[in-house]
């Protein structure tokens, strides 16, 4: 018998506002300084609490991705089995963000399902603690826990809590599924650049160490940087696949946007420091 049904609960993308590779560590895995922040578009979720114990994910998807490796199911799963839950969830994504484009999609989904159910399932944890879960599934994903704009550091564990402007942004996903693993495994990724502190940044022009990479491994990514450069500042997020252009004001936004050739898919959103999922669980 259902308990009780949820809807809404935003699983928003995030943009890389900057990201520097600073070296290799001994473990294979890439220190790196990287600003992360929110935008007011994303996914959205709704979940139906079961008393069956029983984990089911509908979706939008074309079935691409088995239940087992979906990053909802084993955020739900994970959350079960470290609260010893004997209740179960009927989970369904849309999904709007585009797989594999860097604006975190499987992550910010994952967080959600975190964040959701130790609300709905009244296990108790604390950010830390849902943190330290999502980090099991994803280095992406305690930052879509805390919910709010941070500087990352280390390996992107190390999270400071920062403000900036919140400005409207065009983002671009060209039709291409960028692999974060060949991006970092790839011989010429840039490896080199010198630590920045926080302060110093926040006033340097910001810039991308992956970018040139994908951009030359990618022709898409290359075309859609390159038309969108004539309009704003423009950047690739993390790894890829999807580029982003600055704008002051929305119908700034829209107005590039009415521009874009019909070969691209693009969306206009605004960034914000205090992520959509915060502001849904202040209202339950």
């Amino acid at each position: 018998m259902s308990q009780s049904l949820s809807l809404g609960w935003p699983a928003p993308a995030k943009l890389n506002l900057m990201l520097h590779v600073n070296g290799r560590r001994k473990d294979g895995y890439h220190e790196l300084q990287t600003l992360f922040q929110f935008l007011d578009h994303g996914d959205l979720l709704d979940f139906k609490i079961t008393d069956n114990g029983k984990i089911t994910l509908h979706s939008n998807l074309d079935g691409s991705i088995a239940d087992d490796d979906n990053l909802i199911v084993k955020a739900a799963k994970c959350l079960q089995t470290h609260c010893h839950g004997s209740q179960g969830a009927e989970i369904w994504l849309d999904k709007k963000l585009p797989m594999g484009g860097g604006v975190g999609g499987g992550s910010s989904d994952a967080a959600t399902t975190l964040v959701a159910l130790n609300h709905l399932w009244q296990c108790g944890l604390n950010n830390d603690q849902l943190a330290a879960l999502g980090l099991t599934l994803g280095a992406d994903v305690p930052i879509f826990i805390h919910g709010h704009a941070a500087f990352a550091e280390g390996v992107g564990e190390k999270l400071h809590t920062v403000n900036i402007p919140e400005h409207w942004y065009l983002v671009i996903a060209p039709d291409v599924h960028v692999s974060t693993a060949d991006v970092f495994q790839h011989p010429e990724l840039p490896r080199d650049t010198p630590k920045v502190a926080l302060s110093e940044l926040l006033s340097a022009q910001w810039k991308n160490d992956c970018q040139a990479l994908v951009s030359n491994s990618f022709p898409q990514v290359a075309k859609a940087l390159a038309w969108l450069l004539e309009y704003a500042p423009s950047r690739m997020t993390g790894t890829g696949a999807c580029v982003f252009g600055e704008f002051n004001t929305q119908q700034q936004a829209l107005d590039c946007l009415a521009k874009m050739p019909a070969t691209f898919s693009g969306f206009v959103a605004k960034g914000t420091n205090i992520s959509p999922l915060q502001h849904r669980l202040e209202r339950c």
